[in-house]
């Protein structure tokens, strides 16, 4: 698992059509920061285990009082296969996934990075809205 984990890396980077930026290994787990639009870049952090292939990728802090920030989310969540909005230790947002390893495969860990880069992509904006509406200034 971790060798197809990190020949998929390896390729990302190659690839100069890819929006893989950057990768490192640190501590056992993988670093992948990929570029985006509507923000300046989302890391996804890989952590090959003896029986699964975890992910996460990190998108807001904790929210400021608002609940529908979590709404949102979970509406998300319901839409997607491989990661999924759940919260860190300290009550931010991130997305979650993890495959068995008898799944991954080249195609698979296309799919996931794929998948993350699409929801940061769609939900970032309103995620942010809902989430510091508070700190905005009126006009």
């Amino acid at each position: 698992m971790r060798e197809v984990l990190e020949t998929r890396i390896d390729a990302w980077l190659e690839d100069p059509e890819s929006d893989v930026e950057y990768a490192e290994e640190l501590e056992g787990r993988w670093a992948v920061r990929m570029k985006q639009e509507t923000r300046d870049a989302t890391t996804v952090w890989f952590a090959p285990g003896t029986r699964s292939l975890s992910y996460e990728a990190y998108v807001l802090p904790v929210p400021e009082g608002s609940t529908s920030v979590y709404e949102q989310a979970l509406i998300r969540n319901s839409r997607s296969w491989r990661a999924f909005f759940a919260l860190d230790g300290e009550g931010g947002l991130v997305l979650r996934g993890r495959l068995a390893a008898s799944q991954v495969n080249h195609e698979e860990l296309d799919r996931v990075l794929g998948e993350i880069y699409d929801m940061v992509e769609v939900a970032f904006r309103s995620l942010v809205h809902a989430a510091f509406s508070s700190r905005e200034k009126s006009v």
